[in-house]
């Protein structure tokens, strides 16, 4: 039985637009996703061959694959979850975000800080990867990391909770190559109320995610 599976959509491949078409979605999901998760579970597989022929002479691609297989796995299960039709806009305490919204705050000076760095992050990623805000647990923060690949460049122990794909499949067939209009885009349909409740659990097993004097 394989460890990883593929998540369902929330939502419908419309559920979107205007912002992305369902064509997009569609592809995006089940072939892209798809193909992360089974590339986990055929490296999980490989290891375990390795493991008992005590032939180790690829464990480094093996374990490089990995973590790109799984991380990708990971962060578009998330991204599915961080977006919706009736989203976007400032997170506001009326809506019942409140504590995400003054961590913004107190992270990032405002949202209007935040929400540029972020752009930028996940806009003027070389190549491929994200744009990701993430709790870091040793600071009790919220930060802002450019994460290339799926796994490259992110701090040890901080918890994604909001990640834009910057890869061009997410994008490309409605935006062609400006990825920066398909970032400013995806603020209309951020999940706020999806944020704040993985910031909410993030914040609630701090003390056991990493042990930090």
């Amino acid at each position: 039985m394989a460890t990883y599976t593929l998540p369902e959509l929330p939502y419908d491949y419309a559920a979107l637009e205007p912002v992305i078409n369902p064509q997009i979605i569609e592809l995006h999901h089940d072939k892209h996703h798809a193909a992360y998760v089974k590339g986990a579970n055929d490296t999980l597989e490989q290891l375990e061959e390795a493991r008992d022929k005590e032939a180790w002479g690829a464990i480094n691609g093996l374990q490089k694959n990995l973590a790109f297989h799984l991380s990708g796995h990971i962060l578009h299960s998330i991204y599915w979850h961080n977006m919706t039709g009736d989203g976007g806009g400032e997170p506001l305490a009326a809506d019942g975000v409140g504590d995400l919204a003054d961590a913004i705050t107190e992270s990032f000076g405002s949202y209007a800080g935040f929400k540029s760095q972020l752009t930028k992050a996940a806009a003027t990623t070389q190549g491929s990867g994200w744009g990701v805000l993430a709790y870091e647990p040793v600071s009790d923060k919220l930060i802002v990391e450019q994460v290339y690949d799926h796994q490259g460049n992110v701090g040890q122990g901080s918890v994604p909770i909001l990640v834009f794909d910057a890869w061009e499949h997410a994008f490309y067939l409605q935006y062609k190559n400006q990825k920066v209009d398909f970032i400013e885009a995806m603020w209309r349909v951020v999940n706020w109320q999806d944020v704040a409740k993985r910031y909410a659990a993030a914040k609630e097993r701090a003390d056991v995610l990493l042990l930090a004097p």
